[in-house]
């Protein structure tokens, strides 16, 4: 894990981002423009589901050298927890919230923890640094989508 841009500092702009989603109307992040395509709830709800596989992930590799971890099926949880049909106010502060005690784990994870290697499903092993990294750049990666889909 690089330790240029602190990861905790990432999570600490949750703050300005939650606002940035609270000022978007709940109908427009209930459209959906094709049955297939995720409304910016559901992409909001996939990171919340991202975000709970995680903290699993942050956590448990602290207590052991290697650990293997199930894959994760997201267009199933995604669907299986009807986000489209939630509100949009509790679903950002549960993001927002989730999300600023993530950021007080990775704050707290041990440099040599850091080095833990991983396995999640049939994938190659990675160390938790990558994950921690891969996490917070998934998470900048939908919220991009959802600012632009917000914005058209």
């Amino acid at each position: 894990m690089s330790r240029g841009a602190s990861p905790s500092l990432e999570c600490r702009n949750l703050y300005c981002k939650c606002y940035q989603l609270k000022a978007i109307e709940a109908e427009k992040a209930s459209f959906k423009t094709s049955g297939s395509t995720w409304s910016i709830k559901e992409i909001l709800g996939h990171l919340l589901d991202s975000a709970v596989n995680n903290h699993q992930r942050f956590v448990r590799a602290q207590q052991v050298d290697h650990l293997s971890f199930p894959g994760y099926e997201q267009t199933f949880w995604t669907n299986s927890q009807h986000y489209n049909e939630s509100s949009w106010e509790e679903l950002v502060d549960l993001w927002h919230l989730y999300n600023r005690h993530l950021a007080q784990v990775i704050r707290h994870i041990a440099l040599d923890a850091l080095d833990t290697t991983c396995t999640i499903g049939t994938s190659e092993p990675v160390t938790l640094g990558f994950i921690v990294e891969d996490y917070l750049h998934h998470m900048q990666h939908h919220l991009s989508q959802i600012y632009e889909r917000s914005a058209a």
